[in-house]
């Protein structure tokens, strides 16, 4: 019998794996799949099962003819201490002002530093989801962007190390060289320190030997479970969707390997508190990922203030943390149930990490100083031991002064707001499909992608979203009224016609030139405002397009392009707004492509709004709307 897929358990694939009490051959190699390894529930299992991870490294190492030549480059030896990573979409309102169309990183890191304790690094996720609406293809997406080099200057001053993003899947937009080739040449040119292997758990040895020439030390982050084997040349892996055992296990491949690096993410949680924990046991870091593909799932003043506590700990006593003899659930004298230890010692001194997975604080007594008054509930706390005062502790304290454990766990909402748009004074010129006044209640048609529509993430606290969930087809009903009469124009504005409004008004615009009947392209929403406002129009909402259209009057311009409307959104974060259409382009190949083809009134798209140029596509163009009043209709 087939069980339902339920999205809110863990998958199989994502659960801890149990480490048997007898290691067999057979068992020892079943446990290189693990992601996690379990933890028993009994104490006094725990002495054994340490024992046992023992005996698995040592014997998978030897297997895999580990050498851990990789962990000694030494530009790529920051990898190990990276202990917060954010997740950016390049076009975040944090990171980019579309008022001053200039980027802001000062902003972005002043906010990351006050609510998080500042990052190590960011991943700029630049082309999805957006790609696959034109042919530009990944390496565009970075390549025109204006500034780039500058901001990534500027992130490398401010202390913080950059990945690019490589989509592998990309494959039916503009070809050019091969992705080796083209990606080794945007390393280079950029000069970032890291590449986040998007989709793919490793890359293939031929590809990090690439890599690895064109700018030596590149740290190489895959997504989800790395392979043993592969732990060797990849210095950093993104735990996503990494569920743990009730007692807290250890995480496999940072087992094997200390300096390798993991990051803990569950993109879609609002609870982030189980990652936090299974980092602060393990000493690794955690990804921080506010805005999933244009949608805000920010996380909570709890949330937020534990990891500012971590990374705070974690930095000071990275060398406890790299080379000091770990402990993993680690046995304390007296502790409330619900708390688990991992210790660390070095020369000397031991790092106590404690989580408490319960709902009462825990205040007892810890071992030597107790650096964080306790042990919250749901929290983290932290005690040093020592026989000499460590040099770095009296600083530990002055960071550690500011900090303070927040119980607020609410999810912190964001909701977009819509630009409104003018009334208009003309009336159209244009053979147009006048849309009455009064209410009305439209069905739009969409395909569920991670951007969500217009309001809330579309899989909170989801673990994988898969099909049919993912990439499905879904309505949502669209009720409101209009004022007045609308006029929609029947035809999209040509090329001819843009030409004519740049003549007459000295408009700046990028166009390229093309057939004078065709609709214009390659304008954006400003460019698209611009020439309506000078017809004494506006551009048409997403409903009133749609009202037109299902009323049979829109013609298509040849060839078929996307429709920019008055929708644009923004929830002080992501801006985003609403294409009608569809155009005769379509990027063949992925999944994770936006959808071509020409589609029905009813069908809407939503596209996040890239700045600096970006959004001006060649499978975009736009038609006029005015208000008319209730006579002239």
């Amino acid at each position: 019998m087939t069980v339902p897929f339920d999205p809110l358990v863990p998958r199989p694939i994502d659960r801890p794996s149990e480490v048997p009490a007898v290691l067999t051959a057979e068992a020892l190699a079943s446990l290189d799949e693990a992601k996690i390894f379990a933890a028993p529930a009994d104490p006094a299992d725990w002495p054994a099962w340490r024992e046992n991870l023992r005996v698995w490294r040592e014997d998978a190492r030897r297997r895999h003819g580990y050498t851990g030549a990789a962990y000694e480059r030494p530009a790529g030896a920051w990898a190990a201490t990276c202990y917060a990573v954010a997740q950016v979409w390049l076009w975040d309102e944090l990171l980019y002002s579309f008022a001053t169309g200039e980027f802001t990183p000062e902003r972005f890191l002043a906010d990351a530093r006050t609510r998080f304790g500042g990052l190590d690094a960011v991943v700029l996720w630049h082309a999805y989801p957006v790609i696959g609406l034109d042919d530009r293809n990944q390496w565009d997406f970075y390549r025109d962007v204006p500034g780039l080099t500058a901001l990534i200057t500027a992130l490398h001053e401010a202390g913080l190390h950059v990945f690019v993003d490589y989509n592998p899947w990309d494959i039916g937009t503009r070809r050019a060289g091969d992705d080796r080739a083209e990606l080794a040449a945007l390393v280079a040119d950029l000069g970032v320190d890291g590449v986040f292997l998007d989709t793919l758990r490793k890359a293939e040895p031929e590809f990090v030997a690439r890599l690895e020439a064109a700018r030596p030390g590149l740290v190489l982050e895959g997504e989800s479970k790395l392979a043993v084997e592969r732990i060797e040349d990849h210095a950093a892996s993104w735990a996503q969707f990494f569920a743990d055992s009730p007692v807290p296990g250890v995480l496999r491949s940072h087992w094997y390997e200390r300096r390798h690096m993991q990051h803990h993410v569950r993109r879609w949680h609002r609870d982030h508190s189980e990652e936090l924990h299974s980092a602060w046991l393990n000493g690794v870091g955690v990804m921080v990922w506010e805005v999933v593909f244009g949608v805000w799932v920010g996380w909570s003043p709890r949330d937020a203030a534990t990891l500012r506590r971590m990374v705070t700990i974690q930095r000071a006593a990275s060398e406890l943390l790299l080379r000091g003899s770990w402990t993993p659930l680690a046995e304390l004298p007296s502790v409330s149930p619900g708390v688990y230890a991992s210790s660390w010692e070095l020369d000397g001194v031991t790092l106590w990490t404690l989580v408490n997975r319960g709902e009462t604080g825990c205040h007892g007594p810890l071992p030597g100083i107790d650096l964080l008054d306790g042990v919250p509930a749901r929290g983290i706390g932290a005690a040093l031991e020592f026989t000499e005062e460590p040099l770095w502790l009296p600083e530990l304290r002055d960071a550690l002064a500011g900090t303070r454990h927040d119980p607020d766990a609410r999810f912190p909402h964001r909701l977009a707001t819509r630009v409104v748009p003018q009334r208009t004074q003309g009336v159209p010129e244009v053979d147009a499909v006048v849309v009455p006044a009064g209410p009305y209640v439209l069905t739009v048609r969409y395909r569920a992608r991670e951007t969500g529509m217009y309001q809330g993430a579309p899989y909170v606290d989801e673990w994988k979203p898969l099909p049919p969930r993912l990439h499905d087809a879904r309505t949502l009903q669209r009720e409101g009224e209009l004022v007045t009469p609308v006029a929609v124009a029947a035809t999209e504005v040509t090329n001819a016609q843009f030409a004519e409004f740049v003549a007459a008004t000295g408009y700046r615009a990028s166009k390229p030139p093309g057939r004078a009947d065709a609709p214009v392209t390659c304008v954006d929403l400003d460019d698209a405002r611009a020439y309506c406002a000078w017809r004494g129009g506006r551009l048409p909402t997403e409903d009133e397009w749609q009202l037109a259209g299902e009323s049979g009057g829109l013609r298509r311009g040849e060839p078929a392009v996307w429709n920019w409307t008055e929708s644009e959104h923004s929830d002080g974060r992501t801006r985003f707004v609403m294409l009608k259409g569809g155009s005769d382009y379509r990027a063949e190949g992925s999944e994770w492509y936006v959808e071509g083809g020409r589609h029905a009134p009813d069908y809407s798209v939503k596209l996040l709004l890239p700045g600096l140029g970006l959004a001006r596509s060649a499978t975009v163009g736009f038609r006029c709307a005015w208000d008319l009043p209730e006579v002239t209709a």
